[in-house]
């Protein structure tokens, strides 16, 4: 008996009966050798870390377009705080621990620079439209490894393309990470918020915060607490009525006073014509682009399509370098 028979038969007795088990997979696209030592979604876990998309997601800004300080969140490190969340509920219930992880660390992989502006603007301009949680299963299926992809689990697609707010993922893993992405963001936002000076934590309305508690500490602690409680030994994931109408109506203020307020808006107008700038010059140079998606318009994909691909795949940091070379003049010496 291997490793990961093992294993896997820890995880039958052990895990909840409603626990996704790797031995029950519904399997890969194209069939592979099981590893000897790691169950399925262990593996899939560590192709997730092990890709450059995953890398890029340290220079890929979270809410704050390019903020003075190393404090602020960044792509990765909110993903790193949804995975640490989902994990914690996912232990406490029973539930596979690696393929919510997988999940959760691939959830955001398809997000373009400059946070949600990045995918507004693509969204608008791709004849597709563009959408950052499919973006993120196009990533894992067609363009990580030079266009053969990750090969990942259904189970883990299907998790990361349903951790939007109207997903419905198919298994409880799943939905751990719709939740705790929720969670994670609407804390390390208002921390990072509070640090922006945006407003202080008593400004947060009471009517919210007496529910879900009086800092990011607090509010994390209670509300992983209320969904481990509100699901033990069901087929679901849940928060308590009077803690989820809490988060939406935090949530919704943050909409408000955060997300669409001045200081995170204040470059987001040249950040998107940076990137119609770039679109319409991949899109009318296509030769220009890496010879690897030139290989997937060789293969029959659009070249606005690959054109989206490229520019969503850039770092803050690369984006506004690649504009610079192709449109910022140089300085002349003799």
């Amino acid at each position: 008996m291997t490793v990961r028979q093992r294993l896997e038969q820890l995880e039958q007795q052990q895990l909840s009966p409603y626990a996704a088990h790797s031995v029950s997979s519904k399997g890969r696209d194209f069939p592979e050798l099981p590893c000897d030592i790691r169950p399925d979604y262990q593996r899939d876990r560590d192709r997730i870390l092990h890709s450059k998309s995953f890398r890029r997601l340290k220079h890929k800004t979270q809410v704050f377009l390019a903020p003075e300080g190393d404090h602020y969140r960044t792509r990765l490190t909110h993903t790193l705080e949804v995975s640490q969340i989902a994990r914690t509920i996912a232990k406490s219930l029973r539930l596979n621990e690696e393929l919510t992880e997988a999940i959760a660390l691939g959830h955001d992989l398809g997000h373009t620079p400059f946070g949600h502006s990045g995918e507004d603007v693509l969204n608008k301009i791709c004849p597709e439209g563009f959408a950052h949680y499919e973006q993120s299963v196009r990533v894992v299926e067609k363009l990580e490894k030079n266009g053969i992809g990750l090969n990942l689990t259904w189970e883990v697609r299907d998790g990361i393309r349903n951790h939007r707010t109207s997903g419905k993922p198919s298994t409880l893993e799943g939905a751990i990470v719709r939740l705790s992405d929720k969670i994670a963001y609407i804390n390390h936002d208002i921390d990072d918020a509070i640090r922006a000076r945006l407003f202080v934590e008593s400004d947060l309305p009471a009517s919210y915060t007496d529910v879900l508690g009086h800092s990011v500490r607090e509010r994390l602690n209670l509300m992983i607490h209320d969904i481990i409680q509100s699901s033990m030994d069901k087929p679901e994931i849940i928060m308590s009525p009077g803690m989820e109408e809490a988060m939406k109506g935090l949530r919704a203020w943050m909409f408000e006073h955060v997300y669409c307020s001045e200081i995170p808006k204040a470059e987001e107008a040249k950040a998107q014509q940076l990137i119609v700038f770039l679109y319409e010059y991949y899109c009318k140079y296509v030769d220009k682009l890496p010879e690897e998606y030139q290989v997937m318009m060789r293969q029959g994909e659009k070249k606005e399509r690959v054109a989206c691909d490229y520019i969503a795949g850039m770092s803050d940091r690369f984006a506004i370098d690649t504009f610079q070379e192709l449109f910022v003049p140089k300085a002349w010496n003799v």
